[in-house]
């Protein structure tokens, strides 16, 4: 059963910010404190600018394939199930991880509400957590964007009131542990930009995805990076080292230093109210993982089934929060690490996803969004997040280096006998080694459903007549009455006529005015006697075929036939193929087209009125 698309653009721009601006400014700027000092503003930004990086490539990726999942199912249809399985477990872990690293936090300011175990109070918030999720994802939707809209309200407020109160000699000595320290922190805080995958993971509950994701990524990356920095300058020029090093309530405890005690509770609230909607984004778009890694047969089935009322994975979700429930009881700071590693790890799949699927040369692979300056973006990110994992010590290498042993356990143990499945690097290889690897289409056909499914393309007649159309690939050049030749020969049959006869209505046709629309294309097309015959056949000649002095090298084709109770579709025939072939990148297409099937697709995928 497929998960409904109710989230809008606000919405999902309201998860990614949520996420982001709850724990990545809420607990950790004191913990990153004491590893930078105050250079640690630097730290944030160059998370930033990497997260930048990573972003790019998600949102190109997520344009193209808004499917349940996000990085994982990108990263197995380029890098193949095996490194799809890891990643899927990867990000599932880190995802669950922030969630319960939120709880955690939020537990940190509820016990001084409360003033009850911090482990009691995040499961208590974890269970009622799954249970918002097992109901649904609109009104969790609705609910964030009330959250983030004051979060943003109060942190503006925060910045505006807190200026005045820095003191510059707290920025005094900078960078006191040195450069080599910044740099390791901004691998420790890049956790806070987690809330981008989260958009990836729902993107088949968004409406209208391959415009709305890119958008609000764009938007929640800059927005949030900007408060970061501006709130952490506040926070450490208020504050100071002595203060703020390894403070669990750094803003609160910035606020009570220059708004007293109302500004204490304030922003405590504040930070209560962004730890619930950190952990119930979290929950929400980890659980989508296992369920895309489930649909693949990469995991039990049962974890793909969804709810028949509320059409939310249950299975998938309950297994979620059950990770995050023993995840409470890790060490602060191994959470952090262990998330951060394996959300650095993520981006950098994103990125050679990118440059897999795109050296591919995959047909149907058509992202709405492109990731600008390609391939240095994703060059530069895939050197800057090696960089922080290494940064991050032996510890963070540890933990790939085990996490990717049990991934990769659970493929060969599990799914490398239950699927098959085709990937972009396949395609890579067999185009270098010259050699024929692949036996079916899956992926093309996979992909191109994909891209109908996301545009909404509902099949007309049209489409119907061209899924079963006849389509040539001509490899010879020829003349045109050879060609016209072949079509009466093929056609024939089909529409009940003799060759001979459907051969000199084309030749008379052609006679009467060229049908050669420009130098590469030729649309010929007759009206023949009977009732409720219509047929397009489609040819392509890669040498191209002489129609006239003007036209001697046409590669496209399109042949109408149909009876005179046809015209009206006739018309509305030659419309369709007149906006498809009028789209920039045709000719490219038609002439790098694989076969005929993706010669099919470049029909049924092409922009036009239905």
């Amino acid at each position: 059963m497929k998960l409904k698309r109710e989230l809008n653009f606000v919405q999902v721009f309201s998860i990614a910010c949520g996420a982001m601006i709850s724990s990545g400014i809420f607990i950790l700027p004191g913990i990153a404190h004491a590893k930078a000092g105050p250079a640690v503003i630097i730290s944030y930004l160059l998370a930033g600018i990497l997260a930048t990086t990573g972003m790019l490539s998600q949102a190109e990726l997520v344009s193209a394939m808004p499917k349940a999942g996000g990085t994982y199912f990108y990263v197995t249809r380029s890098l193949g199930p095996a490194v799809g399985t890891v990643d899927g477990l990867f990000t599932w872990l880190s995802l669950s991880l922030k969630s319960a690293f939120a709880l955690v936090g939020m537990a940190a300011f509820t016990i001084l509400i409360v003033g009850t175990s911090i482990h009691i109070i995040a499961v208590f918030f974890c269970i009622i957590f799954i249970v918002i999720n097992l109901i649904g994802i609109k009104e969790a939707g609705k609910t964030q964007v009330i959250l983030v809209s004051g979060l943003l309200a109060l942190m503006l407020f925060y910045i505006f009131r807190g200026f005045p109160a820095v003191n510059v000699h707290n920025f005094d000595p900078f960078a006191p542990n040195g450069a080599a320290a910044v740099f390791s922190t901004a691998g420790f805080v890049f956790i806070s930009f987690g809330g981008l995958l989260k958009i990836a993971s729902i993107a088949e509950e968004v409406k209208n995805p391959g415009r709305t994701i890119p958008l609000a990524m764009i938007f929640s990356l800059l927005v949030v990076t900007i408060i970061y920095m501006l709130v952490i300058f506040v926070t450490s020029g208020v504050l100071g080292a002595e203060k703020l090093d390894h403070s669990l309530t750094p803003i609160s405890d910035a606020a009570g230093a220059f708004l007293g005690t109302p500004g204490r509770i304030l922003l405590s609230i504040a930070a209560i109210l962004a730890f619930i909607s950190t952990a119930n984004a979290g929950i929400m778009s980890a659980s989508r993982y296992p369920l895309a890694l489930s649909r693949d047969n990469l995991l039990p089935g049962f974890l793909s089934k969804t709810n028949m009322r509320y059409r939310t994975p249950h299975f998938s979700i309950l297994l979620t929060g059950s990770l995050m429930i023993m995840s409470l009881f890790l060490k602060l700071n191994v959470l952090v690490k262990a998330a951060s590693t394996v959300l650095i790890l993520t981006y950098l799949f994103s990125c050679i996803s990118i440059i897999i699927l795109r050296e591919s040369r995959v047909q149907n692979y058509r992202p709405i969004f492109k990731s600008p300056l390609y391939p240095w973006i994703q060059i530069i990110g895939i050197i800057g997040f090696g960089f922080l994992i290494f940064g991050m010590g032996k510890e963070a290498l540890v933990t790939i280096f085990v996490l990717s042993i049990l991934g990769f356990l659970v493929y060969f143990l599990y799914g490398r006998k239950r699927t098959k499945m085709q990937y972009a690097l396949l395609h890579i290889v067999e185009r270098v080694s010259d050699k024929q690897l692949l036996t079916s289409r899956s992926l093309e056909s996979e992909l191109k459903e994909i891209v109908m499914e996301r545009d909404d393309i509902k099949k007309d007649r049209f489409d119907t007549i061209i899924e079963k159309s006849t389509i040539l690939d001509i490899e010879k050049k020829m003349e045109i009455h050879e060609f016209f030749n072949i079509i009466a020969e093929t056609l024939s049959d089909k529409i009940n006529m003799q060759p001979a006869t459907l051969l000199k209505l084309l030749l008379k046709r052609e006679q009467q005015s060229s049908t050669a629309i420009r130098g590469d294309l030729a649309i010929p097309h007759i009206i023949i006697e009977g009732k409720e015959i219509f047929s397009i056949l489609v040819a392509r000649c890669k040498q191209g075929i002489y129609f006239s002095k003007s036209a001697q090298n046409v590669r496209a084709i399109f042949v109408i036939i149909g009876t005179t109770d046809e015209r009206n579709f006739h018309l509305r025939a030659l419309a369709s193929i007149a906006q498809i072939v009028q789209e920039p990148d045709f000719e490219k297409k038609w002439r790098n087209a694989k076969d005929s099937e993706a010669l099919r697709d470049i029909i049924l995928l092409g922009k036009r009125r239905r």
